[in-house]
């Protein structure tokens, strides 16, 4: 708003006359306007923002290992009992070889040992079905395991990025327990031919396991040649065990019971027991969630585990 004023000096009424008496008129004019600014609106700026994905918790239920995790590597514990396994089964195939010599019976040793690799396979199914669907990592003695095995099936390719020791420890520390007793009371070399080809065999599933999900140009030709020949398990046999329903080819030695096994339901039949007589649920008839989903190893992820 503006206010201009003008004055103008007018004379008095009587015109052309000045006098004394009367003194000029003052006549002032106001001129006023109004201009009115309406007031530019302010721009705000325009922020986008990327959506926001929901944000998972570290735990050791969603952490996905990485490369360098300290939980792959190998400690002294661990070759300590590796070593002491391995030990205890020279021990017992020493014995055999040395008792078949002395007493000049060759062939009783050999078909116990071929025994005991073809129940080492069993076993190492039997006891492959158990973790995979019973228990959980608060299980006592076998909760570790149980643990590991669930981890195992969200991520397969963990198990080769294991080294050697690590992954055979648990079970080197069982072998020296139950064989190590048995090395220093019995000199029999059919019984020792048993024990070691079955124990040595259970040990080193593991790593059998392992040779399982890596690829024919990263393994050794000894190691390739044993699984085209079904000595060992192979990938294409265990690759079906990673693959729903999840509850077939649990053998993970040489895989000569899995068509048995999945073919006469086996296991399922004992599932079927466990579960009218002890109100037990195998995870295997669940849905399966995200615990059970092969996660792959991508190129990415590997980038992301050096990070």
């Amino acid at each position: 708003m503006s206010i201009f004023t003008q004055t103008k000096l007018l004379p008095s009424p009587k015109h052309h006359v000045h006098t004394l008496c009367h003194s000029p008129i003052l006549r002032t004019t106001v001129h006023c306007s109004i201009t009115t600014t309406k007031p530019m609106p302010v721009q705000e700026k325009l922020v986008v923002e990327h959506p926001r994905l929901p944000q998972l918790e570290s735990s050791p239920d969603n952490a996905r290992p990485m490369l360098n995790d300290p939980s792959l590597l190998s400690t002294w514990s661990h070759r300590a009992w590796v070593a002491s396994g391995c030990t205890t089964v020279l021990i017992s195939l020493a014995k055999s070889v040395a008792g078949a010599a002395n007493s000049h019976i060759w062939v009783e040793p050999i078909l116990a040992g071929l025994v005991g690799y073809v129940l080492a396979d069993l076993g190492s199914g039997v006891y492959h079905w158990g973790i995979d669907n019973y228990g959980g990592a608060s299980t006592p003695l076998f909760g570790a395991q149980i643990e590991a095995f669930q981890g195992h099936h969200k991520w397969p390719w963990t198990i080769t990025k294991r080294q050697f020791a690590n992954n055979l420890h648990a079970l080197a520390r069982v072998i020296t327990f139950t064989v190590l007793p048995l090395d220093f009371a019995f000199d029999d070399p059919i019984l020792h031919g048993f024990v070691a080809v079955c124990s040595g065999c259970i040990m080193f599933s593991q790593q059998f396991h392992a040779w399982a999900h890596g690829t024919k140009s990263r393994l050794p030709p000894l190691v390739v040649a044993l699984q085209d020949s079904g000595i060992l398990i192979s990938r294409s046999q265990h690759l079906a065990h990673h693959r729903q329903p999840y509850n077939n080819n649990y053998c993970i030695v040489s895989g000569v019971w899995n068509e048995f096994l999945d073919k006469q339901k086996v296991f399922e039949a004992l599932e079927m027991i466990l579960f009218f007589k002890q109100g037990l649920r195998p995870r295997s008839w669940s849905e399966p969630s995200s615990e059970w989903t092969e996660e792959a190893e991508t190129i990415s992820q590997l980038a992301d585990n050096f990070t």
